[in-house]
């Protein structure tokens, strides 16, 4: 009996290593889209401050894998904006204040451009310039990163099939006499001035890539004055479906949280937290019902040395900050969907464009 024992058991073993990689459940399933979105200026304080002054859960408490990363600079333990989107566009570590180039001052091909070049749909929404460090260093080279318009001019060398935000004096009133609306008209693109033609009201045809932007810089959401980003992110997602046969990359900052921690004001915080978080929860809707995207959400770097001190409670933050600059502490990393299960454990910021590469089976030139 031990004998027919011992050798059912090694039978049973021998059939189980041989099953087909098919019918193992846990391999991972590559998603088809990818949206990365960034909370310019998102630390763990910024999260909390957003998730403890309201009462339901951020959706951001809805992601099943968290992660953190080292947002250094090459030349600087605390990054800025440009330095931290360049690592995760591009996936090198560079100086501060460089724009889609390397240490070196060199070019460097961002996935956005990869991705546009392999056939896949690709857009940037932003509550900030266009043209400012963190979505220009997904289309832009430069050497130093305040140059507005040299970025804008930038846009004309991709096929970018979406981008919304600020920027419109730099695309338009500018010191060459260029109107580089004017070419994006001729390149077959629907351009228009976010307070001339509402996007919201707006029903997206596929079949034409989209450009809006307002004057040079966004109003704040506490204002009133800006009411997009939630809504143009869900719209985005959808469009930029129908569009991308081959599936899309989508970049979405929040990046007036930056600018809250840089003024010091903890209720400019929470509102931009806020708005940024209903993004979130749009984008995520889309990501459940279609099954085939990976949602990343993290930051760049976090800004202001933002803490909730003793007294607090959730009607009223007691908060300090330590700088009104960026800080160097890790900074966490969200993932849902397929592939997202990469996106755990602790890792350099550029790490996040390598996985991001690897999930979209993508590979520089």
């Amino acid at each position: 009996m031990k004998k027919l024992f011992l050798i059912i058991s090694i039978i049973t073993l021998t059939l189980n290593s041989c099953e087909t990689p098919s019918s193992n459940q846990d391999i991972p399933k590559k998603p088809k889209n990818i949206v990365l979105m960034i909370g310019d200026g998102m630390g763990v304080t910024q999260i909390s401050a957003g998730m403890y002054s309201q009462e339901a859960p951020l959706n951001l408490e809805q992601f099943p894998i968290v992660g953190l990363h080292k947002s250094y600079a090459y030349n600087d333990l605390v990054t800025d904006s440009a330095a931290g989107a360049t690592a995760f566009a591009c996936g090198v570590k560079t100086y501060n204040g460089a724009v889609g180039v390397d240490k070196d001052t060199m070019p460097v091909s961002s996935i956005l451009e990869i991705a546009d070049k392999r056939g896949i749909a690709t857009g940037m929404v932003s509550t900030s310039s266009i043209t400012h460090a963190t979505p220009a260093s997904f289309i832009c080279h430069q050497k130093k990163r305040k140059q507005h318009q040299a970025n804008a001019l930038e846009f004309l060398n991709t096929d970018i099939d979406l981008f919304v935000g600020g920027g419109k004096a730099h695309f338009e009133n500018r010191d060459d006499g260029i109107n580089i609306s004017d070419k994006l008209v001729e390149k077959g693109y629907h351009v228009s001035s976010y307070f001339k033609e509402d996007i919201l009201k707006i029903t997206m045809n596929p079949e034409k890539p989209y450009a809006f932007y307002t004057d040079s810089e966004e109003p704040v959401a506490v204002s009133g004055g800006r009411n997009y980003l939630p809504s143009v992110s869900a719209k985005s997602v959808d469009f930029l479906d129908k569009r991308g046969e081959n599936g899309f990359f989508l970049m979405i900052e929040g990046s007036q949280i930056d600018w809250g921690g840089h003024a010091n004001q903890s209720d400019y915080i929470i509102t931009e937290m806020h708005d940024f978080d209903k993004a979130i929860g749009n984008v995520l809707e889309f990501a459940k019902k279609d099954g085939e995207t990976l949602v990343i959400v993290t930051a760049d770097h976090e800004t202001g040395g933002y803490a909730i001190n003793k007294g607090s409670t959730r009607d009223s933050l007691v908060t300090a900050f330590t700088t009104d600059y960026h800080t160097a502490d890790l900074i966490p990393v969200f993932a849902y969907g397929p592939g997202s299960e990469a996106f755990s454990g602790i890792y350099e910021n550029t790490a996040i464009f390598d996985k991001m590469m690897n999930a979209l089976g993508l590979k520089r030139n």
